[in-house]
């Protein structure tokens, strides 16, 4: 059995993500889900980064270690787009990850002001045509991660749309998120 933190994505905590929460729960593992918008949704991908960008993505990072605070090491850090900054962040910095799960977003290493920890496993997932992961420089850093980092693997679903695994949006893939959930599991099943 593995615990997650999960983050969620620029839309908020909606449906969907809980959905995916919940089957990862059914997997056997601990799933926790913060919710870093206190209680906002939004309608569309451009209404959420409007708020996340008031807000600040820098104090949505810190809601996210906060959220880490209280809840034991060896964690599996996992995001969904806006949500990988935390997690990656966590995953990267806090003494003891056992893990991290990259939706539709990754980030240079380097933003963190450390090296990605030879010893943590990481999955990146993204559609190989999404605007955003594929044209704004995600899967490259993703490629990098993969190309230095023992234990990194890279997935590529064919298609365009971002947020492809939340079930509650108009953007889901069931295919596509079945898949990824599948690959999940079996990463947990190796980091519980």
């Amino acid at each position: 059995m593995a615990e997650v933190l999960l983050f969620h994505h620029a839309q908020g905590l909606t449906d969907g993500v809980r959905g995916f929460a919940d089957e990862v729960r059914r997997g056997g593992h601990v799933v926790h889900v913060p919710d870093l918008y206190e209680g906002r949704t939004f309608d569309s991908l451009e209404a959420g980064g409007g708020y996340a960008q008031e807000v600040g993505f820098g104090a949505i990072v810190e809601r996210g270690v906060r959220a880490a605070e209280g809840l034991p090491g060896g964690l599996v850090y996992a995001g969904f787009s806006l949500g990988v900054l935390p997690a990656q962040k966590l995953a990267q910095t806090r003494p003891g990850a056992a893990g991290a799960l990259l939706f539709s977003a990754c980030v240079p290493a380097g933003e963190f002001g450390t090296a990605w920890p030879g010893d943590v496993p990481v999955q990146v997932h993204g559609m190989d045509a999404d605007g955003f992961f594929a044209g704004e420089g995600d899967l490259d850093a993703a490629r990098a991660l993969v190309a230095g980092t023992e234990g990194a693997e890279l997935f590529l679903y064919p298609g365009e749309r971002h947020l492809f695994a939340d079930s509650s949006l108009p953007s889901y893939d069931e295919r596509a998120a079945g898949l990824l959930l599948e690959r999940v599991l079996a990463f947990l099943e190796k980091s519980g």
